[in-house]
């Protein structure tokens, strides 16, 4: 059996965590203690956990993952499909939280 709970390094978490999401449902979901971000398609939720942890020094509850499949677009007359990309909606512990003016480079 393989061992989930390996810890990552510094770079590994900053290629997990892309970008934080700020839009209006995600700024209402932050009153609930939950702080949305694009993640990488290729990372799985215990990674998520350790790199959020590892970054913002917080404590996570919960994970809940989402895949957005790239919507069918034209660009400049040529058919195409825009990115797949995965969010993740964290749910930190009581207390803890995030600053959202901070930004992941």
């Amino acid at each position: 059996m393989k061992n989930f709970n390996k810890p990552i390094s510094s770079e590994k978490a900053f290629s997990i965590i892309k970008k934080p999401i700020t839009t209006e449902k995600s700024t209402n979901l932050q009153q609930f203690n939950q702080y949305s971000f694009v993640v990488s398609k290729t990372s799985n939720t215990n990674e998520i956990k350790q790199a959020i942890e590892k970054l913002f020094k917080v404590k996570v509850i919960k994970i809940n993952t989402s895949i957005t499949r790239g919507k069918a677009k034209s660009f400049k007359g040529n058919f195409g499909y825009r990115k797949d990309t995965k969010k993740a909606i964290v749910t930190l512990q009581e207390g803890n939280t995030i600053d959202s003016a901070l930004e992941i480079k």
